[in-house]
C-alpha cells in the first residue's frame, strides 16, 4: 500500500503541472483535447456502449472533449488524483467521476475497452502504472497516452532556465524507446509510439495556425519529428483479434435504403468479406446496395464475392474485362448505381467504418459531397510513408493555387456523394488519378462539399499489398489539374463539358445553404 501511496502521490503531481500548463501556457487547449479525443477515437474506433477509463482527469478539460467526441454513448469513468481537485465540471449522465484514490485498488474487478490518459508515465512510477493498465483492460482493450516528449528543444531549454531559477520540472520523462519498450515488457502488443503536435508555446494563438497546418507534415519527417511535442502511445492488451460490438449506427430515417456503396478492388480476398459484413452490421439500414467492382484479380476475390451475392441480394459484383484500372472501376461503378446517394470507398477502409458515420451526420446536415480528410487537423496518420505526403500536400498546394479554391484532402477515395452530382461527373483517368479528377471537379461544379476528420493506418502484415504505385500513376494527377485549370481559366480541353457555374453563383449558392442551416 506504501508504493501505491507514493505512486498516487506522483500522478498527483503529474496531473497539476499538466492542468497548469493547459491553463496557463497552452496557445490553443481547446482546440488541442478537441484534437487529442478525435485521435482517441479515430485510433480505438470506439463503439456506443464501450467503456472508456480516464486517468488523470484533473478539472475534466479532456474528460469534456470525450464526451463531445463519443456523443455521450460510452459510459466514462474520469479518475482524479489530486486531492483538494473539485474535479471535472462535466454535465453528463455518462461520466462517473472517482477523487484522489489511495491506490487504484478502488477500481479492482472492474474492466474497461479503453484506457486514456496525458501526461502522467514517469520513470518513477510508469511501470507500476502499466502494470495496473493491464489488469483494468479487457482482453482486446487498448490504451492510448499522450506524454511530453524529453527530445522536444524548447522544453529542454525551459527546464535548463528552470533550474538556474531554482524552480526544477518535477517530471522525469520518458522518451519514445523507453515508452515502448515498457509497454512491450508489460506485455502489450500491436504497440507503437509516434512523434505528434507541433504546436505549443512560446507560440501565441494567433501564429499557432501556421505549425497547426504543417503540424502533420512535420510529424512524419524523419528526424524533424523528434523535436515533436508529445508523444502518442498505443498498446493492446492479447488477444491481437479484435470483436468489435454489432451496433447498428443507422440515425436518419430520410436515408434509409439511400445509399449505394461502390468499390473498386484487385487481388483483396483478405479485406473485402470483412468490409462488406462490417457495412451490412453498423450501416444496413442505410444501405441500397453494395457494388463491388473487381479489377480482374488474380487471387480468390471473384470466388469471395459470389460467396457473398449469394449471401444477400443487395452485394453485387461487377467483374471487368481487361483493360485493368482503378479510374475505369470506379467509372463502371458509378454507372451501375441506382441509389440516392453514392458512398465510394476502398477496401482497406474496413478498419475505420465507426468512424464513417460522420459522413452519413453531414449528408443529413445537406452537403451534397462529404470527403473523409486524411490531413485534417483531427487526423492522425500512422505508418504514411514520408513521400506519398509530401506529393499529396504538394499537389493540393499547386490545386488550390491554380484553381483558386480552399480544401485539405479531396484526393481520397472515401467519398458520399448524391447520385445527381455523380451523374455529372465526367471521368477520363483509367488509374488513381480519378480520385483527383472527382475531388477537384465537385469543387469546381460548386457543390456544398464537407471535409471530415479521417485518420489513416498504412496497410499492415495481415492486409494485401496496396497496388498504388505513385511513380506509375504520378504522371495523372498532373494532367488532370492542368485539364481542369485549362477548363476553370479558358473554358477549354478535355473537360470543357463540365459543367461549371461562375465564381459569384457558386458564392451566392453556399451563403443560401449556410443560412437555411445556420
Amino acid at each position: 500500500m506504501r508504493k501505491d501511496t507514493s505512486c498516487i502521490k506522483t500522478l498527483a503531481i503529474r496531473e497539476q503541472f499538466r492542468d497548469a500548463y493547459l491553463q496557463h501556457r497552452d496557445p490553443i487547449p481547446q482546440d488541442r483535447l478537441l484534437w487529442r479525443a478525435q485521435s482517441f477515437r479515430h485510433m480505438t474506433h470506439v463503439m456506443p456502449g464501450q467503456t472508456i477509463l480516464e486517468l488523470g482527469c484533473g478539472q475534466g478539460m479532456f474528460t469534456q472533449q470525450l464526451v463531445r467526441v463519443t456523443r455521450e454513448e460510452n459510459p466514462i469513468t474520469a479518475v482524479g488524483f489530486t486531492p483538494d481537485s473539485t474535479g471535472p465540471s462535466v454535465s453528463s449522465a455518462a461520466v462517473e467521476f472517482i477523487h484522489a484514490p489511495e491506490s487504484l485498488e478502488s477500481l479492482k474487478g472492474r474492466q474497461f475497452d479503453f484506457i486514456v490518459a496525458m501526461d502522467l508515465l514517469d520513470q518513477r512510477t510508469g511501470s507500476w502504472l502499466l502494470e495496473n493498465v493491464y489488469q483494468l483492460l479487457k482482453p482486446g482493450g487498448q490504451l492510448v497516452f499522450y506524454e511530453s516528449n524529453p527530445w522536444n528543444v524548447v522544453l529542454k531549454l525551459r527546464t535548463i532556465f528552470q533550474r538556474l531559477w531554482g524552480r526544477p520540472d518535477p517530471r522525469f520523462l520518458l522518451s519514445r524507446l523507453q515508452l515502448y519498450e515498457l509497454m512491450s515488457e508489460v506485455g502489450f502488443i500491436r504497440v507503437f509510439s509516434i512523434y505528434n503536435d507541433f504546436v505549443y508555446a512560446p507560440l501565441t494563438q494567433g501564429l499557432s495556425w501556421i505549425l497547426r497546418n504543417l503540424s502533420i507534415v512535420l510529424e512524419n519527417t524523419p528526424a524533424i519529428r523528434t523535436l515533436a511535442g508529445s508523444i502518442l502511445v498505443h498498446g493492446q492488451k492479447p488477444p491481437r483479434k479484435i470483436v468489435h460490438p454489432k451496433n447498428s449506427l443507422f440515425a436518419y430515417e430520410h436515408l434509409r435504403h439511400a445509399i449505394s456503396v461502390v468499390i473498386p478492388c484487385r487481388n483483396e480476398e483478405k479485406n473485402i468479406g470483412s468490409l462488406v459484413t462490417g457495412l451490412l452490421d453498423l450501416f444496413g439500414e442505410y444501405i441500397h446496395e453494395i457494388i463491388i467492382v473487381d479489377d480482374n484479380s488474380e487471387d480468390n476475390t471473384r470466388d469471395v464475392l459470389r460467396r457473398l451475392a449469394k449471401k444477400a441480394s443487395r452485394i453485387k459484383p461487377i467483374f471487368r474485362s481487361p483493360p485493368n484500372g482503378v479510374g475505369r472501376a470506379i467509372a463502371d461503378g458509378y454507372r451501375a448505381v441506382t441509389g440516392q446517394y453514392v458512398l465510394s470507398m476502398d477496401c482497406d477502409f474496413w478498419y475505420l467504418l465507426p468512424e464513417i458515420r460522420d459522413l452519413f451526420d453531414a449528408a443529413a446536415e445537406g452537403h451534397e459531397v462529404v470527403i473523409g480528410s486524411r490531413f485534417s487537423r483531427h487526423s492522425v496518420l500512422l505508418n504514411y510513408p514520408f513521400h506519398k505526403i509530401i506529393a499529396n500536400r504538394t499537389f493540393h498546394l499547386l490545386a488550390q493555387l491554380m484553381l483558386r479554391y480552399s480544401f485539405r484532402d479531396l484526393t481520397n477515395n472515401l467519398k458520399l456523394m448524391r447520385r445527381d452530382v455523380v451523374e455529372k461527373l465526367q471521368l477520363k483517368e483509367p488509374e488513381f488519378a480519378v480520385n483527383a479528377e472527382i475531388g477537384l471537379q465537385l469543387v469546381l461544379m460548386g457543390c456544398r462539399v464537407k471535409e471530415v476528420p479521417i485518420s489513416w493506418i498504412e496497410r499492415t502484415f495481415d492486409m494485401d499489398i496496396s497496388s498504388f504505385n505513385m511513380a506509375r500513376v504520378g504522371g495523372g494527377y498532373w494532367r488532370v489539374l492542368r485539364r481542369l485549370w485549362l477548363k476553370r481559366v479558358f473554358g477549354i480541353g478535355a473537360y470543357k463539358t463540365l459543367p461549371i457555374p461562375k465564381r459569384h453563383q457558386i458564392e451566392k449558392s453556399r451563403k443560401s445553404f449556410f443560412m437555411k442551416n445556420a
